[in-house]
């Protein structure tokens, strides 16, 4: 699993929390980002899920986060965490394919070797992992749609996974169309956590963003919930596209959800 910390702009995740918690800022941004998983072991099998983090917000004394994204790819998940958790999930379709990118590796001798024609440069290819996430919905128009990019690392690479650890995630939920009231909940966490080279992402492209606006605009009408869930989607889309500072690797996980606690109707 891969926890990627952004600097978010605060009017962006103030538009995606609710109005009575008060944010966390410095300077006009917070902390959002992403939580990237695979579950290889749960109550509803081995999916894939991938968390957007609008921002955090203050829970005296302390602080807590705030999803407003939720993908997963698989149905049961996507039912547990709406109806149980108050989480905004929805179904979506992850891809994933590793890409080979060459490097030229240049020897101390390659400044000689070059002037008279030899060149002394080795390729060595780098391999990254592409993984496209897709949200499924019945209207094909504004989906969310996300590529993350990372490097896998060397066959049988003998690097530290990090210490291990203990701690407490906890998050505010709810508010959404299948749990309306607002809900606090903890994520127990032990895993080895390291520092890595944060993932690079890439929005769609400018061929799907054409598309999608002259399918809408065959369409006149649209509720006032579609249009809300449209404005959710891309503005988490812009917190995925914020600037990086951070990015935490989970190796040896193994994740408890506590059930939540009702704060209020």
């Amino acid at each position: 699993a891969l926890y990627q910390l952004h600097l978010v702009r605060s009017e962006v995740a103030r538009a995606l929390i609710p109005r009575e918690f008060r944010l966390v800022e410095a300077f006009g941004y917070t902390l959002g980002g992403f939580f990237l998983a695979n579950y290889d072991d749960s109550p509803a099998g081995v999916f894939d899920e991938l968390v957007v983090i609008a921002g955090i917000v203050w829970n005296p004394p302390t602080s807590c986060a705030w999803a407003s994204k939720v993908l997963v790819n698989s149905s049961e998940a996507c039912l547990h965490g709406r109806k149980d958790v108050g989480l905004p999930s929805d179904v979506a379709h992850f891809s994933k394919r590793i890409t080979a990118k060459t490097r030229q590796m240049v020897t101390s001798r390659s400044g000689i070797l070059n002037m008279i024609g030899i060149s002394s440069s080795i390729a060595s290819p780098k391999f990254h992992l592409d993984t496209e996430v897709t949200e499924i919905k019945a209207s094909a128009d504004n989906v969310f749609r996300i590529n993350l990019l990372s490097t896998v690392p060397k066959e049988n690479s003998k690097a530290w996974l990090g210490p291990s650890i203990k701690m407490t995630l906890p998050s505010f939920s709810g508010r959404t169309e299948y749990n309306p009231t607002l809900l606090k909940y903890s994520c127990q966490v032990e895993s080895r956590v390291r520092i890595v080279q944060p993932l690079q992402i890439f929005g769609p492209s400018a061929t799907d963003q054409t598309g999608s606006e002259d399918l809408s605009s065959n369409f006149v009408y649209h509720s006032a919930a579609q249009e809300a869930t449209e404005k959710r989607s891309s503005l988490s889309l812009a917190v995925m596209l914020s600037k990086p500072i951070l990015a935490l690797e989970f190796n040896c996980l193994n994740m408890n959800v506590e059930a939540p606690l009702v704060i209020s109707q």
